[in-house]
């Protein structure tokens, strides 16, 4: 279960201490930025923060950030982590989201415990390496006769060390009934919802400083029934949990939204019970400025994917009007078939460039595309003041940053856009409640070699299938 934070008295050892930042950012409540700056992790919770000025504690193990830039944690808020074994598949690097998805269902069809569980662990250590310590993944596959899937993945960030926020996804409106989904991966609304039950029973942990925890994720508008976004939506409030799904993400999205359910896809978000705070979407590329209004006073996350918006043309999400509406925006990665690099970095400098050419030049800096990869996650989650962010009480989950080397060499102004603006830049450290998932670049697990080569053998079996 939960770890609670214990206060690091003067007498205490700290078990990690991050020390000598370059500037420390903490994306706290009071955004600050600590130039010299110490973090002391207790218990996997962050004990204490100060700076150049300030004595650090004791610790038992201590790891020198001199010329680093160290922020929280990244957030990753929209994944689907099996999709890397069809990463860049060739027959779709063309098509748009409603072909794509027809094209690869079928592959997609034969996964199965050994092939999510494998999928998982590379995905999220691919994710590690370029500073991510939360993730959610978007598990809506479930083919008859695969297995306990969910827990095939969450045991795969358990041996990994991340955090993880999987979702019990879910399709059950196939193409015979007006869907895009073959018959052989959808199951019937109350099988769906026994299941989803029975994964939170199972696997969700409600406490501060959680390390898994579950939410509740029909697929999408054109893959499920109305019948069951209702009683989804009805369900996670019993629960108590989140609520995830794909939005308004395309033309083609839109297109459907009219026509099968004569509204636009806020009004039918609103209409099935989902337009709330318990809520993060997917994509939101295409709200109207009404939609972003609705959308923002009703408190919906939003996590922004903007590799894959790219790839699959479907446009450019209206991330600053979105925050300014007081949404909770983060960033996604999202699967790897269609964004296909799993890096959280690479994310945050696409989001960076999208925004400028949205809204100008001066529309967005660093700083506003660093909060949405850390506490803007956070919010999407459900999690502000424990992920997202470095004070006291928070998880201790940190990433460090070498600002070092050619890639770097003049960006001596501002450190944060340094970061983001000179890159690509993977983490030279992450650290997940006080422990490394990578050091020094490297991930920590000795396992990579051999789940590289389970990952190939699976990945050739399931694109033979073509």
């Amino acid at each position: 279960m939960g770890v609670h934070p214990t206060p690091l008295e003067d007498t205490m050892t700290a078990d990690l201490l991050i020390h000598d930042a370059r500037l420390l950012v903490t994306m706290d409540s009071a955004r600050r930025e600590i130039p010299g700056g110490w973090v002391a992790i207790r218990a996997g919770m962050v004990a204490a923060v100060g700076g150049a000025g300030d004595p650090p504690p004791p610790a038992t193990h201590r790891l020198d950030a001199t010329g680093c830039l160290v922020t929280p944690g990244l957030v990753n808020t929209h994944h689907h982590l099996y999709q890397n074994l069809t990463r860049a598949y060739p027959p779709m690097t063309g098509a748009p989201l409603f072909g794509w998805l027809r094209t690869l269902y079928p592959l997609w069809a034969a996964i199965d415990t050994e092939a999510v569980n494998v999928s998982a662990w590379v995905g999220l250590a691919e994710l590690a390496l370029s500073g991510c310590t939360t993730s959610t993944d978007h598990l809506y596959l479930h083919p008859r006769g695969a297995g306990d899937l969910l827990t095939a993945e969450i045991e795969a960030a358990r041996d990994l060390g991340v955090r993880f926020h999987p979702t019990r996804g879910s399709m059950s409106l196939s193409v015979k009934d007006g869907g895009l989904p073959p018959d052989d991966v959808v199951q019937d609304d109350d099988e769906i919802l026994a299941a989803c039950e029975d994964a939170v029973r199972r696997h969700h942990d409600p406490e501060p400083g959680a390390m898994v925890r579950i939410a509740l994720a029909p697929c999408s508008p054109f893959s499920v029934t109305r019948e069951l976004m209702v009683r989804t939506a009805e369900l996670a409030e019993r629960l108590d949990v989140r609520l995830h799904t794909h939005f308004a993400e395309n033309a083609e999205d839109d297109a459907y939204s009219l026509e099968r359910f004569g509204a636009r896809p806020y009004d039918y978000l609103r209409e099935v019970g989902w337009a709330g705070d318990r809520t993060w979407v997917a994509h939101c590329v295409r709200p109207n400025d009404e939609e972003v209004r609705r959308l923002g006073a009703a408190g919906v996350g939003v996590a922004h994917c903007p590799s894959s918006n790219l790839i699959l043309a479907s446009g450019i999400a209206p991330v600053a009007d979105l925050v300014a509406a007081g949404c909770p925006v983060g960033l996604g990665v999202d699967g790897s078939s269609s964004a296909d690099a799993g890096s959280l970095w690479l994310e945050a400098r696409e989001a960076l460039l999208l925004a400028k050419l949205r809204g100008g030049a001066d529309s967005v800096d660093a700083r506003f595309v660093l909060e949405r990869a850390t506490r803007g996650g956070a919010g999407c989650l459900g999690r502000v003041g424990e992920i997202g962010e470095v004070s006291v009480g928070a998880c201790g989950d940190l990433a460090v940053w070498d600002l070092s080397g050619p890639t770097f060499a003049g960006a001596l102004a501002d450190p944060v856009e340094a970061w983001l603006r000179c890159g690509p830049v993977a983490a030279r450290d992450t650290v997940v409640a006080g422990r490394h998932v990578v050091r020094s670049g490297q991930l920590v697990s000795s396992r990579l070699a051999d789940y590289l080569t389970a990952h190939d053998r699976i990945a050739r079996r399931i694109q033979r299938l073509a």
